[in-house]
């Protein structure tokens, strides 16, 4: 399972290089009349503690590019942030069928969760000028508890950190996986893509579409812990997706996505990938095809 994601300078130095893409017209210079306006605005959008639950549907159990498992599953979600700042989370993955549990090792666990993940981090968006607008920091820890299935599998643990810059026009961000308790493999994405609206209703973006490509990086440790290679790590999955974000109301939103997955630039880990969606049971090719739904209330 993908988990949500602080870099090194360098990566820091290649995000940078996304500024010739910030918006051409820079904003009016601030003036003494407009700055108690938006200081008000600022505090409004403050919140000491917020919640929110979500609640989405994929057509496969995919991690990494590959099927975990061909058949759809439910995954309910909740989480409640202090200050802005910290926040705490938790995520279950719900199979629909047998089939998915019995490939994975869990069992038949129709309607019965598979993994259970509890999730403590800090975010922030950090305001950084005109020019790169916000800078987005998010690192988490995650404890995910793996339903046993004849004491074959252990539970595992996840650091995770992403680096965005949401408000230029490619919109990039690194994100960063260890996996500190099975395999201590480290996976790398990055992503760019850019937000279009749709409908609007004022100021404010009602109906929303997204197209965006992704590229994931694995160490050998990763690659082999998830059996696509035995001592090789390299570019794994490349993501090219598209999601629409509907909101319904001030509280409530609707999102859809469809994406397509492959293994392009690494022969060796293309193979692995061939092998492991072939013992999935769904088909003998390094690319799939996955959509979805999310609904998520926010208060």
């Amino acid at each position: 399972m993908m988990k949500l994601s602080l870099m090194s300078a360098v990566v820091a130095a290649g995000l940078m290089g996304f500024g010739a893409f910030a918006q051409e017209a820079k904003k009016p210079a601030q003036t003494s009349e407009t700055k108690p306006e938006l200081k008000e605005e600022a505090d409004d959008e403050f919140s000491w503690v917020s919640a929110e639950f979500s609640l989405s549907f994929d057509s496969k159990y995919m991690t990494y590019g590959v099927i975990d498992g061909k058949d759809p599953i439910l995954t309910p979600g909740a989480k409640l942030t202090l200050a802005d700042w910290v926040y705490f989370g938790i995520e279950e993955i719900f199979d629909i069928n047998k089939s998915n549990g019995k490939w994975g090792g869990y069992g038949n666990r129709a309607w019965r969760y598979t993994t259970l993940d509890a999730i403590g981090g800090v975010a922030h968006a950090f305001d950084i000028g005109e020019t790169l607008g916000s800078l987005e920091l998010d690192v988490n820890y995650i404890y995910e508890y793996i339903q046993r299935y004849h004491g074959s599998m252990d539970d595992t643990q996840y650091i995770n950190a992403s680096v965005g810059l949401p408000d230029l026009w490619l919109e990039p961000c690194l994100s960063y996986e260890r996996d500190i308790m099975a395999d201590e493999g480290t996976y790398l994405n990055f992503e760019v893509g850019h937000t279009f609206p749709l409908v609007k209703d004022g100021e404010d973006n009602v109906l929303t579409f997204r197209p965006a490509i992704g590229q994931g990086f694995g160490d050998k440790h990763r690659t082999r812990g998830y059996d696509l290679a035995s001592d090789h790590g390299g570019v794994m999955d490349t993501c090219i997706k598209g999601e629409f974000e509907w909101a319904i109301c001030e509280h409530l939103s609707l999102s859809a996505y469809v994406a397509y997955y492959d293994y392009w630039f690494d022969s060796t880990l293309r193979e692995g990938a061939r092998d492991y969606n072939d013992a999935a049971g769904d088909t003998h090719d390094s690319y799939n095809f996955v959509g979805g739904l999310a609904i998520t209330a926010g208060f």
